[in-house]
């Protein structure tokens, strides 16, 4: 018989055919429910290819008005000086982005460190600082560069009268985005038009200024969703009384609600009795985005003890303001414990006469890993550490200088001054929260650590 015969081909068609019809029965059993069959749910562990380390900051501190024949041209007002660091200990890349809505602005930096020769996502930290001293602004801010993405929340700034607060989105992608703003507010969710189908170029910034979604508003807090292309979203604050500046402020959005939130670093320098008799120096702003409950605010100081506890309710989607103006001077952190998610910050001033200053505290994320933190330039910063559980802390600087140990108590917090325009590595056993702050004449800032891009996990894939 010819190896190519009519009865051996189609024995050779027949065994395939039932072959394959085994491999898919079989292949059946996985995704089809069989009466009487109960099995766990298939899951797929899969780590996706490493991809670029990306951080974009704030940039330049901005003015409005300052030509009269264009009283909403915006303008630079202070340039940003960046310090940034990655765990490849190279020169780390950085590009400038185009600032569509200031004319001749310089733009904002985006640092990018690719992957590792080993195929490894790189640790990745930035932040940046800058200083105003004029006619129309005074103050210094500072704020971390963080990382792009397609939800995040900015709680910061008002839209009352004497503020001129900025909505600040940067797109440091290749594919142009589409963002929406909506706004939480005193009469709950309004979805402003000013806020709809905003488009941000790949590789550009927008400016929108906070009065055209959220004016005369309080205490606004801003959703922000991007399609399309993931958008870094910040708040620049800057406040005027009596046609004096008193401050300006950076500060980046914060990621989703949740029913714990830990705000370290919050600095008060001004003693309880010196600002005037309906002044509050310091307040926190909060807000429960989806449904009414109740949240324990605690107050703690760097020796464990708590300064203040107070619970009060949260009505869905209106934000409030909780008064803490009876602090000492000093360093504290603000914990938030909530039966519904929520969002917030603590506002503090150095005082309200010309000349001063004002800064946001926002809530810190865990830092589940060895992170790299970036000190931006200024005036005498701290580092605070805070943590659940008892532990020893370890910072190291990056470039070799003596490292330290921290203890850090369950549920409270240890402050170290760090060198200004350095960067360190922080590590723990547990996960901790940590964040820079700044304090002197006419200066007040802070900022939480992101978490490292390194500390990404894996994606579990469930087929069904």
């Amino acid at each position: 018989m010819s190896p190519f015969s009519p009865a051996r081909t189609a024995g050779f068609v027949i065994g395939a055919v039932v072959a394959a019809a085994s491999l898919v029965g079989a292949a059946g059993l996985i995704w089809l429910d069989l009466p009487g069959v109960s099995r766990g749910t298939v899951s797929v562990s899969a780590q996706p290819p490493a991809a670029a380390s990306v951080a974009t900051c704030s940039g330049p501190l901005l003015a409005s008005g300052r030509d009269a024949t264009q009283a909403a041209l915006l303008t630079d007002a202070a340039p940003q000086a960046v310090t940034s660091a990655s765990s490849a200990r190279g020169e780390v890349p950085t590009r400038t982005l185009t600032p569509t809505d200031v004319p001749g602005g310089a733009g904002p930096a985006t640092v990018t460190v690719p992957p590792g020769p080993d195929g490894d996502r790189v640790d990745l930290a930035a932040a940046g600082s800058a200083t105003v001293r004029a006619d129309d602004a005074t103050g210094f801010a500072a704020s971390a560069c963080t990382r792009a993405e397609m939800e995040s929340w900015l709680v910061t700034g008002t839209g009352t009268t004497g503020a001129a607060d900025l909505v600040v989105l940067s797109n440091p992608g290749d594919v142009a985005s589409l963002v929406t703003l909506t706004v939480y507010g005193a009469s709950g969710l309004v979805r402003p038009a000013a806020g709809k189908d905003i488009v941000v170029a790949a590789g550009t910034q927008r400016v929108v200024p906070l009065a055209a979604i959220a004016l005369g508003e309080e205490n606004p807090v801003v959703r922000v969703a991007a399609t399309q292309a993931p958008v870094q979203a910040s708040v620049q604050s800057s406040l005027t009384r009596v046609l004096a500046p008193v401050g300006i402020d950076q500060s980046a959005a914060v990621g989703a609600p949740s029913d714990t939130l830990a705000i370290p670093g919050v600095t008060v320098t001004l003693a309880p009795g010196q600002q005037g008799a309906s002044d509050v120096s310091t307040y926190l702003r909060l807000v429960a985005p989806g449904a009414n409950g109740t949240a324990t605010v605690t107050v703690t100081g760097t020796a464990g003890a708590a300064a203040q506890t107070q619970t009060i309710p949260v009505t869905a989607g209106v934000p409030l303001r909780l008064d803490l103006g009876a602090l000492a001077v000093g360093t504290y952190t603000v914990s938030v414990t909530a039966t519904t998610p929520v969002t917030g910050a603590v506002w503090s001033t150095t005082g309200f006469a010309a000349g001063s200053d004002f800064a946001w505290f926002t809530p810190a994320p865990d830092l589940p890993a060895p992170t790299l933190v970036a000190v931006a330039s200024g005036p005498a910063p701290v580092l605070t550490v805070t943590g659940d559980v008892d532990q020893t802390v370890t910072l190291e600087r990056t470039d070799g200088g003596d490292g330290q140990q921290l203890r850090v108590t369950a549920n409270g917090s240890a402050t170290v001054p760090v060198a200004a325009g350095e960067t360190y590595r922080i590590s723990a056993v547990s996960p901790v929260r940590a964040a820079v702050s700044y304090s002197g004449a006419g200066s007040l800032a802070g900022y939480p650590v992101p978490s490292g891009d390194a500390a990404e996990s894996a994606i579990v894939v469930y087929p069904r």
